[in-house]
């Protein structure tokens, strides 16, 4: 007898679903105008075919999204079809105050920069909270207007314009921000107190490609900061006495980096909480002039993050030219973990010794050697980390070279905690007439500082063989 009766139940509850009416189309038109936000703009619209209901619920959405590369009905739309999509969008929103977020996103064709100038003003006088332009042309629009948009909490511009930056400027609101190809310059021609940018809850701040056409430095006031990025950004004032400083207020940086040549000064005021950085050293061929000064840049740099936990420090075509960017080293008295690209034998002996509790080392293309100088003739002295703390050593690029089978034997003949090392020949040997196994067996014949190490060997083909306890 239950089991009829919730058998009926279950029937009349079935035929309640079946019957009921269409909810969705009851609620709101706020509501369903932010259920479609998080379609792309072109499925928002289409909904419109629905029924009567929803011919201007598409109106309501608070997220405009435009890529000129998604489908409409299974097709690209041509150009002309796109931007009147785009014009007629915006005109039906013109008078909707609820749009929040806006996307453009242009990658198949070449636009009128007016229009695309003109899209990005209309965003921006309607008080927009995330804004992500990508573009690879050139665009023009109202500084003012930008500057001015307070409610902005994400930001990325990945668009060549230019922004006239006034001496002060606050963005209350922003949380993340992403920029690139980016020209900033100067309201004023003349040079005085730093430009000062106030981001009180900003928590992310790229730069990329961007270029500093300022006389006065930069303040970036930020409490709030957790990682900085700045990659291939320079200055356009060449004069010594003017050069452009970028200082950073970030008592909460957690992630720093840099890629670049140094040519803007990087100041970072309170670095005592930057636990992960990474600094690419990169100095075009033309720029040879400025390799007297960038041992001092890249130590005043080093210095300024000797706290940090993990370190990437790469450089290309850099030391054969600068060999004094290793002269004068902090001491990296909390680093674990290290990774280098280019790097002397020399240098890398200084590196060591200044980290005293280093645990991973990783080394990406080998080690160079001065023949000037004896090989391995910092083994005199074993660093401080061999003794403690070292446990893993990565050697990818390995040439064999005599100075590098010398820095093998020497790790593990004195790492006395070392775990594993992992070494990894250079794709070059594939097409050399070394013994490859000659050089295995007679690596594995060094003798361990720690027996319970196991030492790794991958070949060029791919092969590996591991020697000791598995």
């Amino acid at each position: 007898m239950d089991s009829s009766n919730q058998t009926q139940k279950i029937v009349i509850k079935e035929t309640e679903v079946t019957d009921s009416k269409d909810i969705i189309s009851t609620l709101h038109e706020s509501i369903l105008g932010q259920i479609l936000s998080f379609l792309p703009t072109i499925e928002a619209i289409q909904t419109c075919v629905l029924s009567q209901r929803w011919i201007h619920v598409w109106k309501s959405i608070t997220s405009l999204c435009f890529s000129d590369s998604l489908p409409c009905y299974g097709k690209i739309l041509k150009k002309e079809q796109f931007v009147n999509f785009v014009n007629k969008v915006l005109l039906h929103h013109l008078a909707n105050s609820s749009i929040t977020n806006f996307s453009l996103c242009l990658t198949r064709y070449r636009y009128d920069s007016k229009q695309v100038s003109e899209w990005i003003s209309t965003v921006l006088d309607r008080r927009i909270q995330k804004l992500h332009i990508q573009y690879a042309g050139k665009v023009q629009f109202s500084s003012h207007s930008f500057f001015k948009c307070d409610t902005l909490v994400q930001l990325d511009l990945k668009v060549r314009c230019t922004l006239n930056v006034p001496i002060y400027a606050c963005f209350p609101n922003l949380q993340n921000l992403n920029i690139s190809g980016v020209r900033l310059e100067s309201d004023s021609s003349i040079f005085s107190e730093d430009i000062v940018l106030n981001f009180p809850v900003l928590k992310v701040f790229e730069a990329r490609a961007c270029e500093w056409l300022t006389m006065q430095g930069i303040s970036i006031q930020a409490p709030l900061l957790e990682k900085f990025s700045l990659a291939l950004c320079y200055s356009s004032i060449s004069n010594e006495s003017c050069k452009s400083s970028i200082k950073i207020f970030a008592p909460c940086l957690k992630e720093f980096s840099y890629e670049g040549d140094l040519e803007l000064d990087i100041i970072l005021l309170d670095s005592s909480s930057v636990c992960d950085a990474s600094v690419v050293i990169v100095v075009d061929e033309d720029k040879k002039d400025m390799m007297e000064s960038l041992g001092f840049q890249a130590h005043k740099l080093l210095s300024q993050i000797h706290q940090v936990e993990l370190l990437k420090l790469l450089f290309y075509k850099v030391l054969m030219h600068s060999n004094d960017i290793f002269t004068h080293l902090p001491t990296f008295g909390r680093l674990t973990y290290l990774q280098l690209n280019e790097v002397t034998d020399e240098a890398l002996s200084k590196l060591l010794h200044n980290s005293p509790i280093l645990n991973t080392l990783v080394l990406l293309n080998g080690v160079s050697h001065d023949s000037n100088k004896d090989a391995m003739s910092y083994a005199s002295s074993v660093p401080h980390c061999f003794l403690s703390s070292l446990r893993v050593f990565q050697f990818n690029g390995f040439n064999v070279h005599e100075h590098e089978i010398s820095l093998v034997k020497f790790v593990m003949g004195n790492a006395a905690v070392l775990e594993r090392m992992i070494i990894s020949a250079a794709f070059w040997l594939r097409y050399s007439d070394i013994d490859m196994e000659k050089v295995k067996d007679n690596i594995f014949s060094f003798p361990k500082c720690c027996s319970r190490a196991i030492i790794e060997f991958s070949d060029v083909n791919g092969s590996s063989t591991c020697s000791g306890p598995l």
